[in-house]
């Protein structure tokens, strides 16, 4: 929080406030995630929805992939 007191005399409080929001939704707390969090904010449009990887949000590029695996036919 000391960190947080610090960034907020030279940032200003409502961008601290912000990402100290953002940093507990997301449950980022190690020594220089808050310092990342501003940066990312200063770098990019206003934050939106924080999306949480689960079943409902993967990156995972499903099987489909392997639907023709064994079902090549060799030409006559």
């Amino acid at each position: 929080m000391a960190r947080a007191v610090e960034l907020a005399t030279v940032l200003g409080n409502d961008r601290v406030d912000q990402a100290l929001g953002l940093a507990a939704t997301a449950g980022r707390f190690a020594d220089d995630d808050l310092l990342s969090i501003l940066g990312h904010i200063a770098d990019s449009k206003p934050a939106g929805e924080i999306v949480r990887a689960d079943e409902a949000h993967s990156v995972q590029n499903g099987t489909i992939g392997w639907q023709a695996l064994g079902q090549y036919e060799v030409p006559p």
